[in-house]
């Protein structure tokens, strides 16, 4: 199961936790992982191409990425970041949260 934590104070982004693995075929053949993995490294690298005032951070290791942002988002890396959650959101729907679990962490 890939469990993604959206963490927010009073409604504010700050960043997201995604880690583990769908389970939905074996790995390389997962289209669960593979569609939940092109929306969270878009999501990223459109916030680093197109917005560079935006200040974050990135750790990342095989099953696990956590972005924090060093700043409070504009009006656009809020948007790419809500653009990313409702992705996730429809694919927790789509397959069940057998394969996606999404939580929200107010930090």
């Amino acid at each position: 199961m890939v469990k993604i934590t959206i963490q927010k104070s009073n409604q504010v982004w700050k960043g997201f936790i995604s880690s583990g693995h769908a389970g939905y075929l074996d790995e390389g053949q997962d289209i669960i992982c593979a569609a939940i993995s092109v929306l969270i490294i878009n999501t990223i690298n459109s916030i680093e191409k197109f917005l560079p005032e935006t200040k974050f951070q990135v750790n990342e290791n095989k099953g696990y990425i956590h972005f924090k942002l060093d700043c409070n988002p504009d009006e656009k890396t809020e948007l790419l970041l809500n653009s990313m959650l409702l992705g996730l959101e429809e694919i927790q729907k789509q397959y069940n949260k057998k394969y996606v679990k999404l939580k929200f962490e107010e930090v």
